[in-house]
């Protein structure tokens, strides 16, 4: 008795080998549902193929650094420069070797969804991973671009595993660990696409935290960026203990409140 499509669909789910006896089996069957299975089945492992050859592209910095010995690359990212109120927060992260997640790419560049689902499969995967978190009263006191490589230096510090490589996106930070700073790089680098993933979920969940107690400000939709929506409830309300006072639409409303 022949078997069912159904249960040549179900099969074929754990076949991942052209060669596989099965999928010999499936090319002498003649029934036009079971060549369409194949025919799918052929469409999704090129397109897993392609996705390991650009995650291998995407792996060059991290091998390059482990052939001239060093053992464990973290790769750093940040998310909330730009904004107009909530922190800045950086990630770091070491992958094992001979890792492979699908999808990995610049955070920008990934649906909510698709962030929230690697954000997950990364957290399972790394070895370690570190989350640096600088306030706006910092950011404030520092500036920003200072309180970004703090909050990278605090990510690097809260690694289980001490990092002797970092990647880093666009950036040089203070430290005595040899670095590399990759333009784009979370674009070339597995380790600062995790790195920007990690840190932009995890920001994201704040600024939802932030909605429930500042709902004016629709942080849950803008998640502290400059919107219209937003700019406006500053004119109406003013500003909360977590916008950056020496942010221009912020630091204007104060200016213009003290003239008064």
């Amino acid at each position: 008795m022949k078997q069912t499509i159904k249960e040549i669909e179900m099969i074929l789910q754990s076949v991942t080998e052209p060669d596989d006896p099965f999928v010999k089996k499936c090319q002498q069957d003649e029934r036009k549902g079971v060549q369409a299975l194949l025919q799918r089945w052929k469409k999704k492992q090129e397109e897993l193929m392609a996705e390991k050859r650009r995650f291998e592209k995407m792996m060059v910095y991290e091998k390059e650094a482990q052939k001239q010995g060093f053992q464990y690359v973290a790769g750093i990212d940040e998310v909330g420069r730009g904004p107009l109120a909530g922190p800045v927060v950086a990630a770091a992260v070491i992958l094992p070797e001979n890792i492979f997640i699908s999808g990995i790419n610049d955070s920008k560049k990934l649906s909510s969804k698709k962030r929230e689902q690697l954000y997950q499969e990364i957290k399972n995967e790394a070895l370690a991973i570190g989350i640096g978190v600088v306030g706006a009263d910092v950011i404030d006191e520092i500036n920003i671009y200072q309180a970004t490589k703090k909050a990278m230096n605090i990510a690097i510090n809260q690694l289980s595993i001490f990092p002797d490589f970092l990647l880093i996106d666009a950036m040089k930070i203070d430290t005595p660990i040899t670095q590399r700073s990759l333009i784009k790089g979370d674009s070339l680098s597995v380790s600062i696409a995790s790195a920007s993933i990690i840190a932009k979920v995890y920001r994201d969940r704040l600024m939802m935290e932030y909605s429930k107690k500042y709902p004016e400000y629709q942080f849950e939709k803008n998640a502290g960026y400059g919107t219209r929506e937003h700019i406006q409830a500053i004119r109406k309300f003013g500003p909360t203990p977590i916008h950056r006072k020496t942010f221009a639409p912020i630091k204007e409303y104060i200016h213009n409140e003290n003239e008064k």
